[in-house]
């Protein structure tokens, strides 16, 4: 289960970072209010809403992630062809993640058309898979594509980068931001900072520039 602890001037608020962080629905959530905002002792200070937002995770069985991979590998494999690239395709379990590898055959610098700048058309390919998937098997895509593992780099990069930030905002008491990030790489840093006690975790801005802020814990 992904669950996420959010805090803002109202409770309303709170609940709506932590679902667009979660991208689900209010629908599909499970919403605990930790704190209601309010005055402070003495009316001295004011303190924020703070919820705990819960996303129930489908139990998804092997079959059906094997058969998601089947039809990630089947697109891609017709999508390669048609842009005439020489590649391989893989697939590879990795921290619960089921990836469907793309890799370089005679001509590696082509795997960087896949990647494009700061991951972008690899984004842009996930979406895509991300559709097929779902209108063939009717139920949520749980199948990651990857180019030369360049995804699971830029994972482990941002969960180290979230947690050293999260260590020193405990250490310092003073609020880190994060690099600008997508939906995905954002749930990895809050998961990451997440992991070390006495900081919470929020994403601040708008698309493409929103970025995940990291707080000592009132």
């Amino acid at each position: 289960m992904r669950e996420v602890e959010r805090s803002a001037a109202s409770v309303e608020e709170a609940v709506e970072l932590a679902l667009d962080d979660l991208g689900i629905s209010e629908q599909a959530a499970e919403i605990e209010i930790v704190q209601d905002p309010g005055r402070g002792f003495l009316g001295l200070k004011s303190q924020p809403a703070v919820v705990r937002v819960r996303a129930p995770e489908p139990e998804v069985s092997q079959e059906e992630l094997e058969e998601q991979a089947d039809i990630a590998e089947e697109f891609l494999a017709g999508l390669l062809e048609l842009m005439g690239l020489d590649a391989d395709l893989d697939r590879d379990e990795v921290d619960g993640v089921m990836y469907v590898d793309v890799l370089a055959g005679q001509d590696p610098d082509a795997m960087g058309l896949l990647i494009g700048r700061h991951g972008l058309t690899l984004e842009a390919l996930q979406d895509v898979v991300r559709g097929v998937v779902q209108r063939s098997t009717a139920s949520r895509c749980r199948v990651m594509v990857d180019v030369e593992d360049y995804r699971k780099r830029r994972r482990a990069q941002i969960a180290g980068r979230a947690r050293d930030s999260a260590r020193r905002v405990v250490r310092t008491g003073k609020p880190e931001r994060l690099d600008a990030m997508n939906a995905y790489e954002r749930k990895v840093a809050h998961d990451a900072a997440a992991e070390v006690r006495g900081v919470e975790t929020e994403s601040e801005g708008e698309e493409p520039n929103r970025r995940v802020v990291i707080r000592k814990r009132g």
